[in-house]
């Protein structure tokens, strides 16, 4: 089944020069979701993986079915303040500013393998940030996974060694 078909693109979307890449028009087709989760997590099958962390908030629904899927516990990463116990923070450049995610202190044990889950890779600094979060709690990042990618962007060159897969790559807007 090809997935790219199941995903619109809003044009000027959130302004003006922009394509965005909408996933709702895959999540409400049972099968296409079903096939993408199946094919995100093919690669890690066999594999030992403790933890998927998705991060807020499309990385929930990916990370929670493919937690579901490998057998794994499911790790959240939020915004700040969003998260009741006791939390670690990192802090990420934006294109204008910074931003910064959390997870519970308790979330990953050391030496747990954990898998990566988003729903987009474009300049990757959400994900490094949650790289450096596992490293910080002493977890193995195993790998990262996205549904897209949009390549003509670059953001995989900040997951530097870690393995990173995607379904769909857009090479340019």
């Amino acid at each position: 089944m090809q997935l790219e078909p199941y995903i619109r693109t809003i044009p000027d979307f959130p302004r003006k020069g922009i394509g965005f890449r909408d996933i709702t028009t895959l999540l409400r087709e049972p099968d296409a979701f079903r096939e993408a989760v199946r094919l995100m997590a093919d690669p890690f099958r066999g594999e030992r993986i403790d933890k998927v962390a998705g991060i807020e908030s499309r990385g929930f629904i990916f990370g929670g079915a493919l937690a579901i899927e490998l057998e794994a516990g499911f790790v959240p990463i939020r915004k700040p303040g969003k998260l009741p116990a006791e939390v670690i923070s990192e802090s990420y450049t934006l294109e204008y500013g910074s931003d910064s995610i959390e997870v519970h202190r308790d979330a990953v044990l050391p030496g747990e393998r954990v898998l990566l889950a988003d729903d987009l890779l474009a300049t990757g600094g959400t994900m490094a940030a949650a790289v450096n979060l596992v490293s910080r709690l002493k977890g193995e990042v195993a790998a990262a996974v996205f549904l897209i990618e949009l390549s003509f962007i670059g953001g995989r060159a900040r997951l530097e060694g870690i393995p990173v897969h995607v379904l769909i790559d857009y090479r340019s807007e």
